[in-house]
Formats: C-alpha cells, sequence, structure tokens
C-alpha cells in the first residue's frame, strides 16, 4: 500500500548517497530458469553481493523469459479485423491479433500504432508486447501474468540465496502522452513502499500539498534504466542505500483508478 506521510518526521532521514550499479555477467535466460539464483551469482562474482536493503531491478524481459511468457506468432491466427488494419498500416497481422488478445481495452489505434489497456490495467503501446531480444524473430515476449506476484516470488528466492532482506522491482519500458522518449516504470513491486503521499503536508511556503503523490517505484526503475541500457543486455541493477520506507507495496497501487481518471 502507498505509505501516507503525516509529519516530516515520517520522511526518510540523512543517508548515505543513493547509488545504481548494474549487474553484467547473467547468461541468457530460459524458461524455467532459476532467475533469483543467476541475478544472487552474477551479482557475486562481479564483487556486488546482495545487502541488507538492497532494492533490485528486474527488466520485465528476463523474467517472462524464465516465466515462459511467450508466444509464436506461426500459432496465432488473426481475426478478419486484425488482417485489414495490419493490411491498412503494413503491420504483422500476428501482432496485431496477439495485442487485442492481451488488452483489456483498446484506448488507440491509429497510424499503425496501438494504444492498449492491459489485463493489469497498464496503459502502453502493443499492450506490453516485445518483439526485441527474443531469441527470435518468430517469437513475441509477453508481460507477466501477475507482475505483482513474481516480484515477491523473485524477493523469496533472492532472500534463500543472499540471505539478505531485499526488494524487488520490475520494470519495463513505456512511452508517455505528450512527451517524447522512453522510460522505465514499474510493472511489478515488492518490498518496498512504490508511492509516498505527501498530502496534508504543508510546502516551504507553509501551504498545505494537496496532489503531491510522489511514485518512488517508477523513480527507482528509472534509475535502474540509465546504467542499463536496452542494447548493453544489462537487465538487471542494484539501487543501493535507498532510504525510502518499504512495506509491502504492490505496483498495482501505481495504477490510477477510473473514478480519478480524466482521460478515460
Amino acid at each position: 500500500m502507498s505509505l501516507n506521510v503525516k509529519s516530516e518526521r515520517d520522511l526518510p532521514t540523512a543517508a548515505p548517497p543513493l547509488s545504481v550499479h548494474p549487474v553484467p555477467g547473467l547468461p541468457e535466460v530460459q524458461p524455467g530458469d532459476d532467475l533469483a539464483g543467476l541475478i544472487a551469482q552474477a551479482a557475486g562474482s562481479h564483487g556486488l553481493a546482495l545487502q541488507d536493503d538492497d532494492v533490485v531491478v528486474v527488466a520485465q524481459k528476463i523474467v517472462s523469459k524464465a516465466e515462459d511468457a511467450r508466444v509464436w506468432l506461426d500459432t496465432v491466427t488473426p481475426s478478419s479485423f486484425a488482417r485489414q488494419w495490419a493490411e491498412r498500416w503494413e503491420r504483422d497481422p500476428r501482432l496485431v491479433e496477439l495485442v487485442l488478445r492481451e488488452s483489456r481495452r483498446i484506448v488507440r489505434m491509429d497510424r499503425g500504432i496501438i494504444i492498449a489497456e492491459t489485463h493489469h490495467g497498464f496503459i502502453c503501446a502493443n499492450a506490453g508486447i516485445d518483439l526485441s531480444n527474443t531469441g527470435s524473430d518468430a517469437v513475441a515476449i509477453l508481460l507477466p501474468k501477475d507482475p505483482d506476484r513474481s516480484a515477491r516470488l523473485l524477493r523469496e528466492g533472492l532472500h534463500v540465496h543472499t540471505h539478505q532482506n531485499l526488494a524487488v522491482i520490475i520494470s519495463d519500458t513505456f512511452g508517455r502522452p505528450w512527451r517524447r522518449g522512453l522510460i522505465q516504470v514499474a510493472v511489478g513491486v515488492s518490498g518496498l513502499t512504490p508511492v509516498i503521499d505527501l498530502r496534508g503536508l504543508p510546502d516551504a511556503d507553509g501551504r498545505t500539498l494537496q496532489a503531491t503523490e510522489l511514485a518512488v517505484a517508477d523513480q527507482l526503475a528509472d534509475a535502474a534504466g540509465l546504467v542499463c541500457g536496452k542494447a548493453d543486455r544489462m537487465p538487471v541493477a542494484v539501487v543501493r542505500n535507498y532510504a525510502g520506507p518499504r512495506g509491502d507495496g504492490r505496483a498495482a497501487e501505481l495504477v490510477r483508478s477510473p473514478e480519478d481518471d480524466l482521460f478515460r
């Protein structure tokens, strides 16, 4: 759950500087792999043995690979609608059909782009389906079925391997309305509070904050993205000395409810 801060005494106190470290040396992840063991081994082998309170940020793609959340495109039979739309915009009709299947709601389909709401509630391009670095041109990678559960299981596995109390964020690459460029966001969280609620606190001028909620899980995911380039095959990073609150949060808390969403 999100943290509702009641006073400045509840905010994180001074701590050593926050640092972000990429974890090199992970092998190509295969379905059924012990991902927690691979991460713990790679971190330890490169002088980055995991410590209490580290936040381990893991790219969604390797989580999906380990969970075998893959689809071979030649097994997908496109509907007539998918074929017509794909032909109009010169897209692969099998991918279009897969996006429709993985969507709870289509937000916009235009100019060859599909913005969808996934079954998790995320708003993103192509329902989060990825065709890059999948190991084959014929394979699509889906989002984990339950990314928060995946984060919790990965955290538990890391604890078994390291005996440390860690937090885990599963990150993915999203675009943003009205702004260019891609960022990393948290799609799965375990072991930390994903949203810090500052509403009700005074600002520097003494005015009461009315709408300030900090999406710290997204901020941590994006910080990890700075050291994990998509072309560098570096899917894991460790954020050290994050002084924010822990708790039993979930990435689902980052999804704005329909009644609070002015764009639905």
